[in-house]
């Protein structure tokens, strides 16, 4: 009867260490992650972070020592963005931060927490304060970043101009505009638009000084590609690893291959290519189970997985 008991009291000791693992396993943070770019979380709040983002008290894990900058795109901030793209890579284990940039205090609410309306320049050195945060808050030496559209931008520009070369590991774009857009007129290049006012367009357009700046014939982007012995054909950092994500049905950024740049520190990816299901267009790209498949594999090089393919539509995502 005691060998009994001491075997039941054995059984009941591994069922409550088999429970607590399980516990211990589940405890963290599992986030939903919606596949569309206009379900946002419950609480809608434009001043907000989307879920899973700008945890201060988060502590880089093994696997993902590096936190990831989320970089917004025009017109956009840190919340409406990347109610995908977040809780994602936070389910992933990682890390995630995002700022709102470039807004412009002067307009009303909420239209006041509208991002990446300033000049590209000025919002490069607000992500460049931001990192320097981040990396005070986890203690990381590094970090990586994804960038959507104008974030692109302005993220490369921090890197080149702002010291980011030095703590920024990889780089991934979604819908970058490397080479500008919007490209009409005469001459194909915006020029324009800029014979009509200064670079940053204050006389043109006063509340967006950064908007004719993604124009291919703009100073902001000549900057961006000037050559220097430390950079691949002027635009990329030797010391960072690019990857480029794209889609042939963007409408925004034209053409679609603007974002394309070969060098040998980057990867250029349409998702066509492996997914002709994929419908995604300039918007459609951040809530993509395709791009940010890519994404993935672009973070964690070490650790790919099947890209999945599936129906995506354009101005939803899927």
């Amino acid at each position: 009867m005691s060998a009994f008991r001491s075997m039941l009291v054995v059984v009941a000791g591994l069922a409550l260490l088999i429970g607590s693992s399980r516990a211990t396993a589940t405890a963290d943070p599992q986030y939903p992650v919606p596949y569309d770019l206009f379900v946002q979380d419950s609480v809608r709040d434009p001043y907000g972070s989307a879920a899973g983002s700008n945890d201060w008290n988060c502590v880089p894990s093994a696997a993902h020592p590096e936190p990831v900058v989320l970089l917004h795109g025009l017109g956009a901030n840190r919340f409406n963005m990347f109610t995908t793209i977040s809780p994602l890579l936070a389910n992933e284990g990682y890390c995630v931060f995002a700022p709102t940039f470039g807004e412009n205090a002067s307009l009303p609410a909420p239209f006041d927490s509208v991002g990446g309306l300033g000049r590209l320049e000025d919002s490069a050195a607000e992500v460049g304060e931001f990192v320097e945060r981040v990396r005070t808050a986890t203690g990381a030496q590094k970090v990586s970043i994804v960038g959507v559209s104008e974030g692109t931008l302005v993220g490369n520009y921090y890197v080149k101009y702002f010291g980011g070369a030095h703590v920024v590991d990889k780089f991934v774009s979604l819908g970058p505009a490397w080479r500008g857009t919007l490209g009409t007129g005469p001459n194909g290049d915006g020029q324009w638009i800029l014979d009509l006012a200064p670079d940053d367009a204050r006389t043109l357009i006063p509340f967006c000084a950064g908007c004719p700046q993604g124009l291919p014939a703009s100073d902001f982007l000549a900057k961006l590609w000037a050559s220097d012995a430390g950079s691949y054909g002027g635009l990329y950092a030797p010391s960072v690893t690019y990857t480029n994500i794209m889609t042939r049905y963007d409408q925004l950024v034209i053409p679609y291959t603007s974002g394309y740049a070969e060098a040998p520190n980057a990867t250029n990816i349409f998702v066509q290519d492996e997914c002709s299901l994929d419908f995604s267009d300039h918007l459609a790209i951040a809530a993509s189970r395709v791009a940010t498949g890519h994404v993935l594999n672009a973070l964690d090089s070490e650790s790919t997985r099947a890209v999945p393919c599936v129906l995506v539509t354009p101005f939803h995502g899927g």
